[in-house]
């Protein structure tokens, strides 16, 4: 059998040219994909850095470059002379930056024994907190005294991460004394957030709460600036690149005197009650007092549990706005201006006369009320019966007004509605009407309601604010004004204050003089008559008063009995004293409405304290009274007589109003 020859292929000869050209064709290739690449690239950096570069420089500048927030000063307040009233003051707080406290639980329980902190302390800062980044710095305990700054100097170095820091804080000079009225500044919290603009409060603190300070917020808040500060990746401050300061709040100047406010909290002595003092020429307000008070310095870098609920607890409740928001019965105070409306009314003329027995019955009816003097006063004029505040006389006058007269009448000074002072949270108060009935009983108008309605007695609800404005508006001649409390503004220390235009609300009420001088003559009888009830409240003022008590019953008295004046604790315990008064009366400058809520009469409880406020009004026109005795209470004590002067009053200038 034959061998099979298997044949096996020839190994291919070496082709370098072969070879070479595929490796040129390769490399060209591979030439022509990295062009590619680099003109993509080359293109893709035209298009970030010439065609967009605006764009990607700014995204780049915001992630090195942050804004960030410059608080402005709060404006400053002061009263008509330039007394300062709220101002802004260093101090210096403890903060704590987290990231640098190695145990914060532990420090917190050791930092006690340097620095008193108390629980809302703890729980402010704890939920401050739970909201920031662990670089940011957190404030632990506001306000520290010159003690706390000494300890913790001292134990510094055991507390990293912690550290005393100054900022401006909210001082109001004379505490409680303008409380009511300034108001106070307090923390921002989340409402706060939701209804301010996040643009003029980013990074602020705190805002007006109460008084002035809520009113006048917009003004005296100011605009924040801002600065601009280089951060790294973790956000924190380098070094600040640029600084646009912030513009100050403007400074507010009110209308009240210091020295007339004083002199009202004082006379009160501690009593519940308020006061008002209005110039009747322009409306502003030259006193409003409310007692008892609180120190509104509490509320500004928030207040501790133990301390609001003092306040919150106190019977006298010393948190509420008497002048602004309390409401009580008028009493007698509103016959001179019931006796206007018979006047204006063509009901009666001054000389009308009306028989006074000691009770008045509604004709046809057994309805009957009595006059305060047993007896009866017989037969009285108009100013008989303001001078000496006979029932009768104002019982058949608002008969014979009718009640819708009446109300529409006594609406049109400020009664029934809010008088426009520039405070938030005025009452309206209650002026007797049928509509006011209507909307609040299913029961019919009453002629009876009418009748001691003539009295200032049954719906009737007035203000202290109210009250004064109505006799301020009547001792202007009946030309009507709002109350108003701020007068001029301030664009800085420097610059000259811009008066705030506060123009009457329309013409006089009174249509005629001899009307007005009617109701004067009588309200001056109520100061000098033989009868009148603040005859001893004008001893020794110079210039002549007008005036008029109100004693309103706070609960009624039935059948014959009449009030023992021997027993003056248990009329005080039943009564609101009220006294209204304007002097000079013949060129009236200033009018003023007090009430008590317990005073055993109008004259001798609230009239020591109206007194007391024309006394310090007229010392700051260059003039003083004899000292004033007031009427003997011994059931509520003597009202004061006024304390030496120590109010740092700035004389007026260029740049003051």
């Amino acid at each position: 059998m034959s061998k099979r020859r298997i044949h096996r292929p020839r190994r291919a000869i070496k082709d370098p040219r072969g070879e070479s050209a595929l490796f040129r064709g390769r490399a060209v290739a591979g030439f022509a994909l990295i062009l590619l690449g680099l003109l993509a690239l080359v293109g893709r950096y035209a298009f970030l850095q010439v065609l967009h570069h605006d764009e990607f420089a700014t995204r780049s500048d915001a992630n090195r470059i942050k804004p960030r927030a410059l608080q402005p000063a709060r404006g400053l307040i002061y009263d008509r002379n330039g007394v300062l009233l709220a101002d802004n003051v260093p101090a210096f707080r403890l903060e704590v930056v987290p990231e640098q406290v190695p145990d914060m639980k532990a420090m917190l329980a050791q930092i006690g024994s340097v620095v008193p902190l108390g629980d809302d302390d703890i729980d402010a800062f704890k939920k401050q907190l739970a909201q920031s980044r662990r670089f940011d710095s957190i404030p632990l305990k506001m306000h520290l005294s010159e003690d706390d700054i000494a300890r913790f100097s001292v134990n510094r170095w055991r507390f990293p991460g912690v550290d005393v820091v100054p900022y401006l804080t909210r001082r109001y000079t004379f505490g409680p004394r303008f409380a009511h009225v300034i108001g106070y500044v307090n923390r921002i919290d989340d409402n706060d957030l939701k209804r301010l603009d996040p643009v003029r409060y980013k990074g602020a603190t705190h805002v007006g709460r109460s008084g002035i300070e809520r009113s006048y917020e917009d003004l005296l808040h100011g605009t924040p600036g801002y600065e601009l500060v280089e951060v790294n990746a973790d956000g924190r401050t380098q070094r600040v690149l640029e600084t646009h300061p912030p513009i100050p709040g403007k400074n507010l100047y009110l209308s009240i005197d210091a020295r007339i406010q004083k002199a009202a909290e004082d006379a009160f002595a501690g009593r519940p009650g308020a006061a008002v003092a209005i110039d009747p020429r322009n409306g502003q307000v030259l006193a409003m007092v409310s007692v008892p008070s609180f120190d509104p310095n509490l509320f500004v870098n928030g207040i501790s549990s133990a301390d609001y609920k003092a306040l919150t607890t106190d019977p006298k409740k010393p948190l509420y706005n008497r002048a602004l928001r309390g409401v009580y019965p008028p009493g007698s105070t509103v016959k001179p201006l019931i006796g206007l409306a018979g006047l204006e009314s063509g009901l009666r003329t001054p000389d009308d006369t009306v028989v006074s027995t000691g009770q008045y019955c509604i004709p046809g009816t057994t309805f009957c009320r009595r006059d305060d003097q047993r007896g009866g006063a017989g037969r009285v004029d108009l100013a008989e019966a303001i001078e000496q505040s006979v029932n009768t006389y104002f019982y058949k006058l608002a008969l014979d007004l009718g009640i819708d007269r009446l109300s529409h009448y006594m609406s049109q000074f400020g009664f029934g509605h809010a008088t426009g002072i520039d405070l938030v949270g005025e009452s309206d108060g209650v002026l007797p009407s049928r509509e006011w009935k209507a909307a609040h009983s299913k029961m019919p108008w009453f002629p009876g309601e009418t009748m001691i309605a003539g009295i200032g007695q049954g719906y009737w609800a007035v203000t202290p604010l109210q009250l004064a404005h109505a006799i301020a508006t009547f001792a202007g001649g009946g030309v009507p004004y709002k109350p108003r409390l701020v007068m001029a503004t301030q664009d800085g220390v420097d610059a000259k204050a811009v008066p705030l235009p506060n123009p009457p609300e329309g013409p006089s009420l009174i249509s005629s003089k001899a009307n007005w001088e009617a109701i004067d003559k009588g309200m001056e009888m109520v100061m000098y008559g033989d009868k009148g009830t603040g005859r001893s409240l004008t001893v020794g003022f110079p210039y002549r008063i007008a005036g008029k008590s109100g004693t309103a019953q706070r609960y009624s008295r039935t059948g014959n009995s009449y009030d023992d004046r021997s027993n003056l604790a248990y009329l005080a315990s039943r009564n609101r004293a009220w006294f209204e008064m304007y002097a000079p009366a013949d060129d009236p400058q200033i009018a003023v409405a007090v009430v008590l809520e317990a005073g055993a009469w109008g004259s001798s409880s609230a009239g020591p304290i109206a007194r007391h406020i024309l006394d310090a009004w007229l010392a700051t026109k260059g003039s003083k009274a004899p000292p004033f005795t007031p009427y003997s209470d011994p059931s509520l004590g003597d009202v004061p007589p006024l304390p030496p002067e120590d109010l740092p009053v700035a004389p007026p200038d260029g740049d003051t109003p």
